[in-house]
């Protein structure tokens, strides 16, 4: 792959640095709806998946007792903790 080839997810990675609070989403068969998740983000990179080159980030959720979870970078939004801006 050529370097300058972007990743998939590469403009979702560009909007997130290290250390920002992020959000994804599951969907809870319980509860019947799709349920947020909160975390920090530590790592972000570019990794080969299924002969493609993707933007991968990894997070340590808050509230949970796991220490780090893998993602697209694409399924993660950045929390902006700034509520000034609300309308």
């Amino acid at each position: 792959m050529g370097d300058n080839e972007k990743s998939f997810g590469n403009e979702s990675a560009q909007e997130l640095e290290i250390g920002d609070i992020v959000e994804w989403t599951r969907f809870d068969q319980k509860e019947e709806s799709w349920l947020s998740y909160y975390g920090v983000l530590i790592e972000k990179k570019n990794e080969i998946r299924s002969n493609r080159l993707v933007s991968i980030s990894r997070v340590v959720p808050l509230n949970s007792y796991i220490t780090e979870l893998e993602f697209f970078t694409i399924t993660l939004r950045k929390i902006n903790l700034d509520n000034t801006e609300n309308s």
